[in-house]
């Protein structure tokens, strides 16, 4: 199921505390239950200890009690401190804020595991025992593992624990796939599906420029260099700026935009004036594009980037410029693109023609 639940003492109150890798659709399913709430404290859902619930979650309750009937997943005050100082850590050395809680979850996760252990006497191979009795045993993927592996390293790196050899915890292998690209037609769909001209901007400006979600999000009126025919990206991935050129059609549609709209502060913004539009509220509007589109396929917003750069490489433009425009670091990542696209492939004549 991929997730783990656990008998809690929240506030006073006997609870049911489930634990799962970050999944929109768990979440919404979860959501559903009556009764639920979300813990900042425990970084869980939890719902009322009820028989019901014991029952639907394969809860045995004396299983994790220990002596004190104190949940075994609670983490120590000392424990508690560290994580702050690892926070504040990622905090000094500028990591983003979405790093930041990706880094925050994990290392509650993995220590949560090991709840009866004192900090300073994990070592390596208690790693190994949680990716097999955590990770594998609830199917998690491969990417969230590698977040784990990410998060343990650096916390005990910046905790000063040297029980841990950082050098010798292996990341997984990563599964080799393929970046999911939509026809020319497809896309065509897509953008014009929206009547709002906002909505159709905004999705026309991540497959014309090759945006990330949160590049587009983060866009200001200003960084629209229209007399140059290129727009600047500020502090995305990994903190870099870069430019990108932006065509004469996406201009004349981001006009009509602004004089309709007249955004004050973010180039896209929500219902209140100045402020910033939200990812679920553009992650909607792709959803009504898909569903006045026709369109069936579980596409994401990132579809339309990768989309962008297999379609530059199809047209003829060198690696190299779009390795630049998606603000790749290593060319490898850009080379993924030579697998999906069609251009060499439609030329290779299969021998079942020739029978």
């Amino acid at each position: 199921m991929g997730w783990i639940a656990k008998s809690v003492n929240h506030r006073g109150q006997r609870r049911i505390a489930v634990y799962f890798e970050k999944d929109p659709v768990l979440i919404q399913r979860i959501k559903r239950l009556k009764d639920v709430r979300w813990s900042q404290t425990l970084q869980a859902w939890h719902l009322p200890d009820t028989e019901e619930y014991r029952i639907r979650f394969k809860i045995n309750l004396e299983g994790y009690k220990n002596s004190n009937d104190q949940p075994k997943n609670q983490l120590s005050t000392e424990v508690e401190v560290q994580i702050e100082k690892f926070n504040q850590w990622l905090r000094s050395k500028r990591y983003s804020e979405n790093t930041i809680k990706t880094y925050h979850d994990a290392i509650r996760v993995f220590l949560r595991f090991f709840s009866d252990k004192e900090l300073s006497s994990i070592e390596n191979n208690d790693i190994i025992d949680f990716n097999n009795e955590y990770i594998l045993k609830n199917k998690l993927s491969a990417s969230y593992q590698n977040q784990v592996v990410n998060a343990v390293k650096l916390f005990f790196r910046t905790v000063q624990n040297r029980n841990v050899d950082i050098d010798k915890i292996d990341r997984p292998k990563k599964p080799k796939t393929l970046p999911n690209v939509l026809s020319k037609e497809e896309i065509k769909a897509i953008l014009e599906a929206h009547g709002n001209i906002k909505h159709r901007a905004m999705l026309s400006l991540i497959y014309a420029c090759g945006l990330r979600r949160s590049e587009l999000l983060n866009l200001q009126p200003v960084h629209v260099d229209s007399r140059r025919g290129v727009l600047l990206i500020k502090q995305a991935k990994g903190r870099k700026d870069r430019i990108t050129p932006i065509s004469v059609k996406i201009i004349e549609l981001l006009r009509e935009y602004y004089k309709a709209y007249k955004p004050a502060v973010w180039l896209f913004e929500g219902q209140n004036k100045g402020e910033q539009y939200s990812e679920k509220s553009l992650e909607n509007v792709l959803k009504q594009a898909l569903k006045k589109a026709g369109i069936t396929k579980p596409v994401s917003l990132h579809w339309l980037r990768h989309s962008y750069a297999t379609h530059l490489l199809e047209n003829g433009t060198d690696l190299r410029y779009i390795q630049e425009l998606l603000g790749h670091n290593s060319s490898k990542t850009t080379e993924i693109y030579t697998h999906v696209s069609t251009k060499s492939l439609q030329n290779i004549k299969s021998p079942f023609d020739d029978l």
